[in-house]
């Protein structure tokens, strides 16, 4: 299963590659990763349908934000599932990403055990 990772700060990808080093070993799980919302746009239209079945996305990014994003993947792919995270854990920002489409919404520092939790739900 292969996860995109959406985050302008550069240190989630180790962190990601760190906490899911035993489903990346096993190869249960394909991590990739885009720096910006217009990145993982072009990163999913790369391959006819998009390889990716599940995004994680931060909601504050320079550019296009988080939401943003969600909006043109839901209106482009409804079938891929986008989890949205936030440092800030404000009500605004939730309603508006599950009103949006998003599967579910996380705040930092992330519950990595609840985003296990959450990607098994979609392996199995």
């Amino acid at each position: 299963m292969r996860i995109l990772v959406v985050d302008d700060e550069k240190d989630v990808e180790l962190l990601f590659r760190q906490k899911f080093r035993k489903e990346i070993k096993n190869k249960s799980l394909e991590l990739v990763f885009a720096f910006s919302g217009q990145e993982a746009l072009e990163m999913l239209e790369k391959s006819v349908p998009p390889k990716v079945i599940y995004i994680f996305s931060d909601i504050n990014m320079p550019g296009m934000t988080g939401l943003e994003l969600l909006d043109k993947v839901k209106g482009k792919y409804p079938q891929i599932k986008v989890s949205m995270i936030s440092a800030y854990g404000d009500t605004d920002n939730y309603n508006k990403a599950i009103e949006s489409g998003a599967k579910e919404f996380f705040t930092k520092p992330i519950d990595f055990e609840s985003l296990r939790e959450e990607i098994n739900g979609l392996i199995n």
